[in-house]
C-alpha cells in the first residue's frame, strides 16, 4: 500500500504540472491574440489601410524577440538543469564519445550549436566535433565569463564566423563549478531574417548592449568586423541628437536618417541587458498617425514580453512547488525525512543552537496486529496533529520512520526542551483515539539531544537515539535526555 501511495505521490506533481504547463501556454496565446485585435480594431478606426499594413509590420516583431532571442535562453536554461549534462561535465575524459554524440543529437533536434566548456579538463567540446583546449591566450572569454559574478551571459564570439552565444555556468550538487554550457547562432541567420523583415516592411533593427556597442542588426554595415563591434555613437543619425538625448530613452524619438523622416522605437530586453531598437521610416503626412501606431506596438511587444518572463516564472516557482509536495509525508502530511535533514542543514549552516528529539509511539506494533493498519494510520494520523498543534510555532515536526516522529526545536536548550516534552508526553498520555467502534490509549517516549555547534545530524540523532532507549528501558512514556560530550 505505502510503494503505491509513493508511487502516486510521485506521478501526481508531473501530472499537474504538465496540465498547469498547458494550461498557462494556451492561456498566453490567448492573451496575445486578444491583445493584437485589440490593437487592430483601435488603430483600424483612424485608418484601416494604413493599421493593416502597419499592424503586419509589426507582427515579426514579438516573433523576433521570442524566437530569436528568448527561445535559445529557455532551450539553454531547460537543458542545463538536466543531470545527464552534469553527469558529463562530472567525467569528461572518460565520457567525450557520449559529450559530442549528446551535442550533436541537440544540434539536430533545435537546429542551434551547443558547446560545453569543461572547468575538469579544461577542453572545449562543440557540437561540430571539435575540442579547443582553455587556455587563457587562446580562450579568453571563458576565463573573462568564470570570473564575473553572473551565471548567465549572452555574447558575440568566434570571430571567423560570428556566433550569438547565451553562456551558463554549471554547478554540481555541492555547488562546485563545473564549467559553461552555451547555446550558439550563427549570427548570418539573425541576418536572414532581418534581411526578410526590411525587405518586406522597410522596417530596421538595432540591438545594442549596455555599452551601446551593435551586436545584431538589419543593416550588414552595421554588423560586428573581425573583433571589433560597432557603436551607437559612431552611427551619424545619433551625433546628431543633443547629449541628454543621447544619454536618456530614444523612445519616440522623431529624427532625420539619410534625408528620410524616421520614428525609433525602444525595447528593453531585460535578460541580456540588451536595448532594440525599431527604426519607422515615416511620410511627413503620416507622421502623426506612424508614431501612435508605433507606441501602441511598443506598448503590445512589453506587454507580451512581461507575460511571456511572467508565465516562465509562474512555471519555474510552481516546479519548486512541486518539489516541495515531494518532501512531505502521505500519510500524516508533516515534513519526511529528506525534508527534516535538509531543515537540520539549514540550522546547522545559520548556526543556530537546537534541541532535537525522537518520539517513538509506545507498543505500536500490537494495534497493528491487533486492530489492523487502518487503525494504525488512524493513530499515527491524530498524534502527529496532536504534536503540530501543541508545539511553538518555531518548531519544526516530521515524520522520521514508522511509528517515530521527530520535532527540531530551535533556539532551544536541552532542559527547556525536556521540559516542553515532558507537556507533550503527558498529552499524548491523555489521548483517546476512536477508530470504529474501539478506542486507543497510546503513549510515547522521548529521547532529547542537543547541539549548541554545527553537527552532522547523524551525530545529534545517535545521541538522541541513545536517550530514547534509556526511556524505553526505564519504563517507556517518559523523557530522557543524552548530552553529546562537548556540549
Amino acid at each position: 500500500m505505502e510503494d503505491r501511495l509513493d508511487k502516486l505521490r510521485a506521478r501526481l506533481p508531473v501530472n499537474i504540472f504538465r496540465t498547469l504547463h498547458r494550461s498557462i501556454l494556451m492561456l498566453f496565446a490567448v492573451v496575445v491574440i486578444s491583445i493584437v485585435t485589440l490593437v487592430h480594431i483601435s488603430v483600424s478606426k483612424i485608418v484601416a489601410e494604413q493599421s493593416r499594413a502597419q499592424q503586419k509590420s509589426h507582427s515579426p516583431a514579438l516573433q523576433l524577440v521570442v524566437e530569436q532571442l528568448m527561445q535559445p535562453l529557455h532551450i539553454s536554461q531547460t537543458l542545463a538543469k538536466a543531470k545527464e549534462l552534469k553527469d558529463l561535465m562530472r567525467s569528461p575524459k572518460d565520457n567525450e564519445d557520449q559529450i559530442f554524440a549528446t551535442l550533436k543529437r541537440l544540434n539536430k533536434e533545435f537546429s542551434l550549436n551547443f558547446f560545453i566548456a569543461s572547468e575538469i579538463s579544461r577542453i572545449q567540446y562543440d557540437s561540430e566535433g571539435r575540442k579547443i583546449e582553455l587556455t587563457e591566450d587562446k580562450v579568453d572569454w571563458y576565463f573573462r565569463y568564470k570570473a564575473q559574478p553572473e551565471d548567465a551571459m549572452a555574447d558575440i564570439g568566434q570571430w571567423q564566423n560570428p556566433q550569438f552565444y547565451i553562456d551558463l555556468k554549471i554547478y554540481d550538487d555541492e555547488n562546485n563549478f563545473l564549467g559553461v554550457f552555451g547555446v550558439g547562432k550563427s549570427l548570418n541567420a539573425f541576418t536572414k531574417v532581418f534581411n526578410e523583415y526590411k525587405k518586406t516592411y522597410g522596417y530596421d533593427f538595432i540591438f545594442v548592449d549596455q555599452n551601446k556597442d551593435i551586436t545584431l542588426t538589419s543593416d550588414p554595415e552595421l554588423l560586428i568586423k573581425g573583433v571589433t563591434f560597432k557603436n551607437l555613437a559612431g552611427l551619424p543619425w545619433f551625433q546628431t541628437l543633443k547629449p541628454e538625448q543621447q544619454q536618456g530613452s530614444l523612445n519616440n524619438l522623431l529624427l532625420k536618417i539619410n534625408g528620410q523622416e524616421a520614428l525609433i522605437a525602444e525595447l528593453n530586453i531585460q535578460p541580456f541587458d540588451w536595448t532594440l531598437y525599431i527604426i519607422t521610416p515615416l511620410q511627413s503626412r503620416q507622421t502623426e498617425i506612424s508614431r501612435g501606431f508605433i507606441i501602441s506596438i511598443v506598448t503590445l511587444l512589453a506587454v507580451i514580453f512581461g507575460l511571456f518572463l511572467l508565465i516562465y516564472n509562474l512555471l519555474y516557482y510552481f516546479k519548486k512547488d512541486i518539489q516541495k509536495i515531494k518532501q512531505i509525508d502521505i500519510l500524516t502530511e508533516l515534513a519526511n525525512r529528506s525534508n527534516i535533514t535538509l531543515k537540520f542543514e539549514e540550522l546547522m549552516y545559520e548556526k543556530q543552537p537546537v534541541s532535537v528529539v525522537l518520539i517513538d509511539l509506545d507498543n505500536f506494533m500490537p494495534i497493528n496486529e491487533t486492530h489492523g493498519r487502518k487503525a494504525g494510520d488512524i493513530v499515527l494520523r491524530q498524534v502527529a496533529q496532536m504534536l503540530q498543534q501543541d508545539s511553538r510555532e518555531k518548531d519544526i515536526l516530521g515524520r522520521w520512520s514508522g511509528a517515530e516522529f521527530i520535532l527540531l526545536m530551535p533556539d532551544t536548550g536541552p532542559h527547556e526542551a525536556v521540559e516542553l516534552c515532558q507537556e507533550l508526553c503527558k498529552k499524548m498520555a491523555a489521548m483517546t483515539i476512536t477508530t470504529g467502534t474501539t478506542s486507543i490509549h497510546i503513549t510515547g517516549s522521548f529521547g532529547v539531544s542537543f547541539t549548541a555547534t554545527p553537527r552532522s545530524m547523524s551525530e545529534v540523532i545517535s545521541a538522541a537515539d541513545d536517550a530514547l532507549f534509556s526511556a524505553k528501558r526505564d519504563g517507556r512514556n517518559m523523557v530522557r535526555m543524552q548530552l553529546i560530550d562537548s556540549d
